[in-house]
């Protein structure tokens, strides 16, 4: 439902920007970067290599992702105005498939890494929000820019959006979402997003 080339950007910026600077304070960019440094080590661990590893590893990451993605916001605004008529029950459902759905597909993505460059190219923050500027060097000297959409919760700087070459996944997700809602049904999106869950 979304163009492959958008999750593997979003892997390949978690896994290569831990190589920038060491973190110092609770600021957006460094928020990014531990979380970084958490997947990176575990893709780069040679215990976590073997088949028998897979399911322990992909925990891991997962639990690293979880930390740093704010997946009920994320959720809600892909939903859009489809939110608000949602059951408390409905909209506990729908953030565990979309949550489910982009890190399934994220995993997949992981052994994409090969050694991308990434450049960070500054943060902007505005009350509780603020953005984080990537661009990703590809192998072939292609510059990909990257930004992270990030809330403040408390004391942690929280994702709840990614746009790459300026594509929004949450606005990409929001146009598939309401059309398919739009043409059929809610029940129908969730029986929809339920199958490509359980088919990853």
């Amino acid at each position: 439902m979304i163009p492959p080339c958008l999750i593997r950007t979003i892997v390949l910026v978690f896994l290569i920007a831990a190589m920038a600077a060491p973190v110092l304070a609770a600021d957006p960019m460094d928020e990014i970067k531990q979380t970084t440094d958490k997947i990176l080590s575990i893709v780069t661990n040679p215990a976590f290599k073997t088949p028998s590893k897979t399911e322990e590893r992909e925990k891991l990451i997962r639990q690293a992702v979880d930390e740093r993605f704010d997946w009920e916001e994320m959720a809600r605004r892909s939903l859009a105005i489809h939110w608000a008529e949602r059951t408390p029950e409905e909209r506990k459902e729908f953030v565990r498939l979309f949550a489910d759905l982009v890190e399934r597909t994220y995993m997949k993505k992981v052994e994409d890494y090969s050694g991308e460059k990434v450049v960070y190219e500054g943060e902007s923050k505005e009350g509780d929000y603020a953005s984080v500027r990537v661009k990703v060097v590809t192998k072939r000297g292609e510059d990909i820019p990257v930004e992270y959409r990030l809330k403040k919760e408390r004391d942690d700087w929280l994702v709840y959006d990614v746009s790459i070459e300026g594509v929004s996944l949450v606005n990409n997700y929001r146009v598939q979402f309401h059309s398919i809602i739009s043409q059929s049904s809610y029940e129908n999106l969730v029986k929809r997003l339920r199958e490509k869950v359980e088919l990853k």
